[in-house]
């Protein structure tokens, strides 16, 4: 093993034992992005799963690794240890390569060429297509509660999650004089007015403030992301058209849902259109007046049933 090598492993242990960049790189004197790269390439992960255990520590955003699940594949007598751990890992993320670090301690280029390949072994396909199935039983989740989903990500707004205004701000300047309450004391100032030559009075500005909203108070499963970008909050939504685009791909087609009201709506007015002139025809009696009606509605209908209707 190279000297770096040896002094990647310490690193490692100390990364996973809870230690700071900052303390691992002071202590072997190497940059904390280098140990960042390391920490990214081989896959260190704290809270990962010890040899001797089958359980692991899935991340807030990881797939749920139930009892029932740990309990199954335990029981399996065909599966290496190692196999099993790959399995559990690998149910998590469905990545094969970080599976395979997880398991077998490997270095990325050893799992991303060994990962795939176990991926296809006949009895780890058999265990996997079992807790899938495990998994998806305890979800319940159907095609309603993900169209739920897309409905709440195109009707979202902005403004749920941030608040926004412009406000008037006074203009002020520094006053440097020996009596000034701000400053150094070897240069002391204060702040007066500055005055608008056109109006004589005190000039402003407008200021836009942005403020995000309590996070206890809203709707936070329709943000994609949230991060600081220059010391200002950027917010990232979900993308409104491709939820929308999903939401008409799976409701009845709108074009022949328009045809059809537009037929209904002509074939009402054609009735009431009828209904009236044959009610002010004082040349005929009552009865030839609902025989005139009648088939003035059967005609109606009758070109319905030619549409499609």
């Amino acid at each position: 093993m190279t000297k770096q090598e040896q002094e990647r492993e310490q690193a490692k242990k100390d990364y996973l034992a809870g230690m700071k960049y900052k303390d691992i790189a002071a202590k072997y004197e190497i940059p904390i992005n280098t140990l960042k790269s390391w920490k990214n390439r081989y896959g260190w992960q704290r809270g990962a799963p010890t040899k001797k255990s089958m359980h692991t520590k899935s991340k807030k955003d990881a797939h749920k690794i139930t009892k029932v699940a740990v309990e199954k594949i335990t029981d399996n007598d065909e599966l290496t240890e190692k196999q099993k751990r790959f399995c559990l890992f690998y149910l998590q993320r469905f990545n094969a390569t970080w599976a395979y670090q997880q398991a077998y301690e490997c270095s990325y280029e050893v799992a991303v060429t060994n990962g795939p390949r176990l991926l296809r072994n006949a009895r780890i396909k058999e265990q996997l297509k079992e807790l899938k199935q495990q998994q998806s039983q305890e979800l319940y989740v159907d095609a309603n509660d993900i169209l739920q989903g897309y409905l709440k990500q195109a009707t979202a707004d902005v403004t749920d999650v941030v608040e926004f205004e412009t406000v008037k701000r006074l203009k002020w300047q520094k006053n440097y004089s020996k009596d000034g309450k701000y400053g150094p004391k070897s240069n002391p100032y204060d702040y007066v007015p500055v005055i608008d030559p056109d109006t004589g009075e005190q000039d402003f500005y407008y200021e836009q403030v942005v403020k995000l909203r309590d996070s206890k108070k809203i709707d936070t499963s329709n943000i994609k992301s949230i991060r600081i970008d220059k010391g200002e909050a950027v917010v990232e939504m979900y993308d409104k058209q491709k939820a929308m685009k999903e939401l008409i791909e799976r409701l009845p087609a709108l074009d022949e849902l328009s045809k059809h009201k537009e037929r209904k709506l002509k074939a009402e007015a054609d009735i009431a259109e009828t209904k009236a002139a044959i009610l002010n025809d004082n040349g005929n009696d009552t009865e030839a007046k609902v025989a005139k009606y009648l088939d003035k509605l059967d005609e109606v209908l009758q070109g319905d049933d030619d549409n499609g209707s």
